[in-house]
């Protein structure tokens, strides 16, 4: 590597600060963790307004747009809630209680299963009618669950050391939660060299971040790939997580030379450390067919819209691929909502560097896609090529694949679907799965085999894969099975407030209907139509309002909470 053009000092006085200080994080006492999450949630909401409207300016509207819901729920609240979900089960341990309650471990159908959302309850009350299994390995037992969740804090803590966390480019709270992971789960100091798509929200993580920064337990650094490079190879730097794509994994393992393929092959890595990863893949959303309403229609076109059009799309787990059934008369009604929500919703851009010349190449593979607002939302309605891009490349942008799947019962459908998830579309992050309560009900054994058997670190069940990212409580990361020398989504999971072991994959589940049409399809919820969703009217104040609520639950809040969701 050439470093010429890099400040080495700089970099070697900040990993040797961090690594000074990491004996000192080891020794910091339960109380005093508990004491600095504490602290850092008012410092979340004081700065939450400006930490939306950098990313909002970033991606060219202002601070008050509709699309501006997204910068709150993927920048303040997403870090507020994961905050919180470590303070709850800190507050257990300090308690003296498991971290998991007993009750929550249970084996079914020989596998042992974990419900970790919702965990409080304020959680049934905000979230109505969402929840969230961590499936275990195959092999683990009840026991085991809940002997081994938290080894930091149960006499099992990591050896004191300093992780280097490489920042994501795309959403904001990306960096901050894997900085909490790996201080409270882990237990290592951290190192975060921000992504240069935006390094403009470091001031508000060095000031959200102050009592870390001050004691030398965090630092944030800036620069692109040879200061990531430098640093990773850093020989006072332990371990090293990284989100972003499976090029930027290869490049840090093996090299960007000649030999870099054959070092690959041969299993000689350059970079042998620890290396934990979350890195995307091609993700489908797929319908199982069923006997809609109209309503049902044009809620479910909400649904699939948002999965693909929130952030532009730049999203490792947005859908890229709809998988619909061939046979279901049902599938050009829900096209045509589809189309209908593209063309109306407020005009964006594909932001993200390089998105334009990723849509050129879908557009040149197809030439008929239908284009909405000005080029971007592309609706490519019919793909029978296993090759194609959008089946073969993550795009990373605005565009969306239809694949039509034969199946004359849902059964049927689900086994093809299933198939063609597993073993044609690469990554194994996340993948949603909608499915009509009576369908689920006529067909049990069918939707529980392909629940079962969809190999993607989070499932949702009418619930956006996504939704796992935000929560805090539900272990994010890809299958397990990936290895360096194939990488696919990455190794390890984050955002497990419950530090759970053994994981397999996090299953959620939402209703298919909000309230209070879940009476009519046997689904029944006091949820209305998610905050997250695109078309929620009132979505940036009942965020905005949420992120304050999650920071400082009270009761005296509520009121003004649920009005600003239930109107939207």
């Amino acid at each position: 590597m050439n470093t010429s053009a890099l400040d080495t000092s700089f970099l070697d006085l900040t990993v040797g600060h961090v690594r000074g200080s990491a004996k000192s994080w080891s020794a910091t006492p339960l109380t005093e963790r508990i004491a600095l999450l504490e602290r850092l949630l008012p410092r979340v909401v004081s700065r939450a307004s400006e930490l939306a409207a950098a990313g909002a300016r970033a991606k060219g509207y202002a601070s008050d747009s509709p699309w501006a819901a997204e910068d709150w729920i993927g920048g303040p609240w997403a870090l507020a809630q994961n905050a919180a979900a470590y303070l709850h089960v800190l507050r257990r341990i300090a308690a003296g209680k498991d971290p998991v309650d007993a009750k929550a471990v249970h084996e079914e159908d020989g596998r042992t299963r974990v419900d970790v959302f919702p965990a409080t309850g304020w959680d049934s009350l905000l979230l109505g009618g969402f929840t969230a299994q961590v499936w275990m390995r195959p092999g683990t037992t009840a026991e085991q669950a809940r002997i081994r969740a938290a080894g930091e804090y149960r006499d099992r803590p990591g050896r004191p050391g300093v992780s280097l966390v490489l920042g994501a480019g795309n959403v904001a709270a990306i960096t901050a939660l894997d900085i909490l992971h790996k201080l409270f789960a882990e237990g290592q100091v951290v190192i975060a060299k921000m992504n240069p798509v935006n390094d403009y929200l470091r001031p508000h993580f060095d000031y959200v971040f102050a009592e870390f920064v001050e004691h030398g337990w965090v630092r944030f650094v800036d620069g692109g790939a040879a200061e990531g490079g430098y640093l990773a190879a850093h020989e006072d730097v332990d371990t090293i997580h990284v989100t972003g794509s499976d090029r930027t994994h290869d490049a840090i393992v093996w090299g960007t030379d000649e030999d870099a393929e054959q070092r690959r092959h041969d299993d000689r890595p350059l970079l042998d450390k620890p290396f934990s990863s979350e890195l995307g893949g091609v993700s489908p959303c797929i319908v199982v067919p069923g006997p809609w309403s109209d309503a049902d229609f044009r809620f479910q076109a909400e649904h699939v819209v948002t999965t693909k059009m929130n952030n532009s799309g730049h999203n490792c787990i947005a859908s890229q691929i709809l998988v619909l059934p061939r046979d279901w008369d049902g599938t050009e009604r829900l096209l045509a909502e589809i189309r209908r929500l593209l063309r109306e919703l407020p005009p964006r851009t594909d932001y993200y560097p390089g998105a334009a010349g990723r849509l050129a190449s879908v557009l040149a593979a197809h030439p008929e896609a239908e284009a909405h607002d000005d080029g971007c939302r592309l609706l490519v309605p019919d793909i029978t090529d296993h090759d194609d891009v959008l089946i073969t490349e993550e795009v990373f942008g605005s565009a969306l694949g239809v694949l039509r799947l034969p199946g004359h019962t849902p059964a049927e459908f689900l086994r093809h679907a299933v198939d063609f998830a597993n073993n044609t579309l690469p990554g194994t992050l996340g993948a949603t799965l909608i499915v009509h309560p009576r369908t689920e009900k006529a067909h049990r054994d069918a939707v529980r085999s392909a629940i079962a058997d969809l190999r993607y670190g989070t499932l949702g069940v009418n619930c956006w894969s996504a939704v796992g990212f935000l929560l805090g409580f539900t272990p994010w990361g890809a299958h397990p099975g990936h290895t360096r020398q194939d990488i696919g989504s990455g190794i390890g999971f984050v955002h497990n407030a419950f530090m759970l072991e053994d994981i397999e994959k996090t299953v959620l589940r939402a209703p298919f209907t909000p309230a209070p049409r879940g009476l009519v399809t046997g689904d029944p919820s006091l949820s209305p139509r998610p905050p997250y969703f695109v078309t929620h009217r009132t979505a940036l104040t009942t965020v905005e309002r949420l992120t304050r609520f999650t920071a400082a639950p009270s009761v005296v809040k509520l009121p003004a909470l649920f009005a600003s969701a239930l109107r939207g």
